[in-house]
């Protein structure tokens, strides 16, 4: 017999040494403020406890306050799933289906209308709703790769600077930046203060020692940078953020005429990614950990195709079947001026397909055509997987970098 209950503050040493014996590690040691480590924000109103019938805590599942960017530029809350983990001595029990039943349930309750997460395996949330709906590569360039010469009638770059600085003397500026990329990148997530504030996370949120490469515009604005370390002659860096291409590769021929470093290994880079056609040798980058990495699971069909953006007209009838959660409805999707109007509807489908393959389609990373290749998502008419494309496509293909 488990029981999954809501955890308190209290609950809090409990629930981090739980979550850290299901993955084998131990609790790193927080700063004298009780910072520094990815445990410290934990929302524990918003955390799981899967306890068997004596007592003992056997699984924990939490869940962060964030906020996703949408095609179309608007803002939606988006909890973060994360802490998901069953002791080894309980596995395959039904501990995990029990936790996520409890947290959906408790999601809709709070009137959320869809969920991310990061999966540490591929193989177990789709079952549960997520697909995965953002991806990221590597990609390793030689130090000292030159660029190609732009065309003469190329529009020059705006001027900008870029000044190197400290991690440690520079994260509010940091985290000025990185809140005006996320607000325009669809598939981004927000990054709290208090995140910020007590280094929690990776960097470089975290206070790991991390030289930053920051840009500002000409006027002064910080607009975006770069965070990095040098280690026996790879300089990596954590993550790029750049208000535009150009910027991107400002930070870039910094970086890449680093001394002492023989490969710059840029962590997070959004597939098709123009820095490479930029090269004189374009073989010289090489792309590598092509993955996923944000996961979405649609909670309020109707609400969440409502509150993102549309860059073509058209309409589109979706048979959606959600087998963990029972349910399954039939939505009539329109979409006039960028708005879109989703209602119940009795008309023939035009797309049969799993809420996880929609959570995959939601962002506009994935292309319903591919989903129907696949043999995941079933189109009942000729013209209808295209017509799905044509809705779905974003201008700016969806990224993320925040880790949680």
């Amino acid at each position: 017999m488990i029981d999954v209950r809501p955890t308190t503050e209290e609950d809090l040493g409990v629930f981090v040494d739980t979550v850290h014996a299901a993955f084998a590690r131990f609790p790193e040691t927080p700063d004298e403020d009780g910072g520094g480590v990815f445990w410290s924000v934990y929302e524990m109103d918003r955390a799981l406890l899967a306890e068997t019938a004596d007592g003992r805590p056997v699984g924990t599942a939490a869940a962060y306050s964030f906020e996703l960017t949408l095609p179309g530029g608007a803002l939606l809350p988006a909890p973060g799933v994360t802490a998901v983990g069953v002791l080894p001595s309980h596995r395959r029990r039904g501990v995990l289906r029990a936790m996520m039943r409890h947290q959906l349930a408790d999601l809709r309750a709070r009137g959320e209308a869809l969920a991310v997460l990061l999966a540490s395996e591929a193989t177990i949330y789709g079952r549960f709703g997520y697909g995965p709906a953002t991806f990221t590569q590597r990609l390793t360039l030689p130090s000292g790769a030159a660029f190609t010469t732009p065309r003469p009638d190329a529009p020059a770059p705006a001027p900008g600077t870029v000044e190197v600085l400290r991690r440690a003397d520079c994260g509010p500026l940091l985290e000025e930046v990185y809140d005006r990329y996320r607000r325009a990148q669809p598939g981004a997530l927000s990054r709290p203060h208090h995140w910020w504030e007590r280094r929690a996370g990776q960097p470089p949120v975290s206070a790991a020692p991390r030289y930053v490469a920051l840009h500002r515009a000409a006027d002064g604005t910080p607009d975006g940078y770069a965070s990095y370390a040098l280690a026996d002659g790879v300089l990596t860096v954590d993550e790029t953020i750049a208000a535009d291409d150009a910027v991107f590769t400002a930070l870039a021929r910094l970086l890449l005429d680093h001394d002492l470093a023989t490969r710059v290994v840029f962590r997070h880079v959004p597939p098709g990614h123009p820095l490479r056609l930029r090269l004189a040798d374009f073989r010289a980058g090489e792309p590598g950990g092509h993955t996923d990495w944000l996961w979405v699971r649609l909670l309020d069909v109707p609400r969440a195709l409502a509150a993102r953006g549309w860059e073509a007209d058209g309409t589109l009838v979706l048979d959606v079947d959600d087998p963990f959660l029972g349910e399954r409805a039939r939505h009539l999707l329109t979409v006039r001026d960028g708005t879109a109007v989703c209602a119940p509807t009795d008309r023939e489908p035009d797309l049969s397909l799993d809420v996880a393959d929609l959570g995959s389609l939601y962002l506009g990373g994935t292309a319903p055509s591919a989903l129907v290749r696949a043999g995941r998502v079933r189109a009942h008419r000729p013209g209808a997987a295209d017509r799905a494309d044509a809705l779905f496509r974003t201008a700016r293909p969806p990224h993320c970098l925040h880790w949680f």
